[in-house]
Parts: C-alpha cells; sequence; structure tokens
C-alpha cells in the first residue's frame, strides 16, 4: 500500500532529525530537512555555528554521512550546512541557548538568563516574545514562570503559522527543566493592521479635485449650451412674430379675405371678389394703395346686386316675345 509507505519514510526522517539533533548537541540547529535528488538524498541542516558541524577538516561531515548510509541505509547521503542569519528571532535555537545557559549556570540564575534572552529578542525587531519556564526552580517544588514583553498573537490562524514556536529541555541535577518559546517575527502580515500612505494619500487628492474641476467645467459647458439654444429659441420665435403681423395687419385695414367671399350671394361676385383677394396676395404694397374703404364697397355691391335684379326679369320677357 501506498499509504504504508508514506508513512515509512517520514518515521525515517524523524529519526534521522532526531539523531543529527542529539549528535551535533550545542551547535543551535534551526530545523533539519531531507530532499531527495536524483544522486541520492540531501540532508539540510540550518545552524548558527556551521563550524562545529563541519568540524577540522571536515570530520565530522564525514563521520556522519557514514553513520547515515550504515545505520539508516541511505543512498548517497549528501549534507548541506546553511547559517541562520538572525539567531534571536529562531524559536528553537532561542529554546536551546536557554537550556544550555541554565545546564552551564544552574537554575539560581534562571532569572536573569530569561530577561536577557526576552530583551536581545526584542532587540532583534520581534513584536512580541513569551518565554515559559517549568520545573523545580528555584525550590523543591516544580512551578512555571513566564517572561513576555511585546504583542503575540495566542488564537487564530496567525497563531498557528505565523507565530514561530519551540520546546527545549535542560536537565539538571533537580531534574529535567522544560522551556517552551513563542517569537512573532517583524516581517509577518496581521490581518488587523492598516497603513496610510502619505503618497497614496496624496495621489487620491489629486485625483479628487481634477474630477471635481472636470465636472465643473462639464456642468458650465452644460449650462453655456442650454442658454445659447434658449437664446436662439427666442430670436425665431420674435422674428416670426414680426414677418406674421404685418401680414394680419393689412387683412384688417384692406377688409379683403374670406369673409367678404361668403357676404356676397352671386356666384360672379364671389369670382370678382376671389381675383380681386388673388392679386392682393400677388401684390399686396399695390393693393395696400388703391383700397377703398369697407363701407364704400359694401354700397357698390349692394347697388350691382340690384341692378343685376331688375336686368334679369327683362330678358326673360325679351326671349318670351321672341319665342312666341
Amino acid at each position: 500500500m501506498i499509504e504504508r509507505q508514506f508513512v515509512s519514510q517520514k518515521t525515517k526522517e524523524y529519526y534521522i532529525q532526531k539523531y543529527i539533533e542529539g549528535r551535533l548537541r550545542g551547535v543551535g540547529i534551526s530545523q533539519i530537512r531531507l530532499k531527495k535528488i536524483p544522486l541520492g538524498e540531501k540532508i539540510i541542516i540550518s545552524a548558527s555555528r556551521p563550524s562545529l558541524i563541519v568540524g577540522s577538516k571536515g570530520a565530522n561531515i564525514r563521520d556522519l554521512t557514514r553513520v547515515l548510509k550504515t545505520e539508516f541505509k541511505m543512498e548517497n547521503p549528501q549534507i548541506e550546512i546553511a547559517e541562520v542569519q538572525n539567531m534571536f528571532l529562531d524559536a528553537n535555537v532561542v529554546a536551546q541557548r536557554i537550556a544550555g545557559s541554565l545546564e552551564r549556570f544552574g537554575s539560581a540564575r534562571f532569572k536573569s538568563v530569561g530577561h536577557k534572552i526576552m530583551e536581545n529578542v526584542v532587540n532583534s525587531g520581534a513584536l512580541g516574545v513569551e518565554i515559559i519556564i517549568s520545573g523545580k526552580i528555584p525550590s523543591s517544588r516544580a512551578k512555571n514562570w513566564r517572561f513576555y514583553q511585546g504583542y503575540l498573537k495566542k488564537c487564530g490562524d496567525i497563531a498557528i503559522s505565523g507565530v514561530r514556536k519551540a520546546q527545549a529541555i535542560a536537565l539538571l541535577k533537580s531534574g529535567i527543566i522544560g522551556i517552551k518559546v513563542a517569537i512573532m517575527p517583524p516581517d509577518i502580515i496581521l490581518p488587523d493592521k492598516v497603513e496610510i500612505r502619505e503618497s497614496i494619500s496624496t495621489e487620491v487628492g489629486e485625483t479628487a479635485s481634477s474630477a471635481l474641476s472636470i465636472g465643473q467645467e462639464q456642468s458650465e459647458k452644460q449650462k453655456e449650451s442650454s442658454e445659447s439654444a434658449d437664446s436662439t429659441f427666442k430670436k425665431k420665435a420674435s422674428a416670426k412674430k414680426k414677418t406674421a403681423t404685418p401680414r394680419k395687419r393689412k387683412a384688417k385695414e384692406t377688409g379683403t379675405g374670406e369673409e367678404e367671399v361668403k357676404r356676397l350671394s352671386s356666384p360672379d361676385d364671389k369670382d370678382k371678389v376671389q381675383k380681386t383677394v388673388s392679386s392682393d396676395k400677388e401684390d399686396p404694397e399695390s393693393a395696400g394703395q388703391n383700397v377703398v374703404p369697407a363701407e364704400e364697397n359694401q354700397n357698390e355691391e349692394k347697388q350691382t346686386a340690384v341692378e343685376d335684379a331688375e336686368q334679369k326679369p327683362e330678358q326673360s320677357s325679351s326671349a318670351e316675345g321672341s319665342g312666341q
């Protein structure tokens, strides 16, 4: 089964890491990684003091590779050593330093050791640090001593993935002392952290002011265009009024038009009036000069109508005589 292969591989890596940590105790090992390469297997050891791992003329490296081949049956193991850049920001290195100092100086000076390490971690740029030392210190009863400074996340995803944690043990005459270290690095990105940049704020202000100026210009242009449209419309309306008024006035003064045509009864008179109206339309100036007042026109029309009525019976009688 492929699951058993994974489990056996991981257990093998765990035992290799524990053996290297026990073999290279006191060199400040941060982490041990195993990687497969085409030529064999590579072991990457990150430590604060890589010179102690190499030894004189690489003797420690040769002994370690020989043990890994024989005991752990690794094919062509290659050991690579990496140096830790800032050892006071690495929780594993800090825990090992505390354990080493307690084993060297004893449990009587544990407070000075804790405060000194905490101060070095904060000076290195950490946002927060917490050190817990538990055991029979300084009396015969076991106690927990907590040293903390700064800001440290205790819950959430940042506390699991962002905060660096490590554990170590120190073997003393009074018993085993446990050490827990938690460090919050300076490069961590917190979800509740907000930064206001001055350059971005000035750019936003400039863009807002430019947008306001553009909007004002557009509104002014719209106002000007509407005003010009209103003025042109008013001019056209006034021009139409000026052209329409003289014609209406002339029609009222002359009295010619459709009203006169309705007043007349005979079709001959209607034809005459229509001719006069059409002639007035064609030549309004001449028509206006030769116009007779309306009352005189009405009297003349009545006289002509009476004369026509007298002439019609005479014509009818003459026609009857000729017939006989």
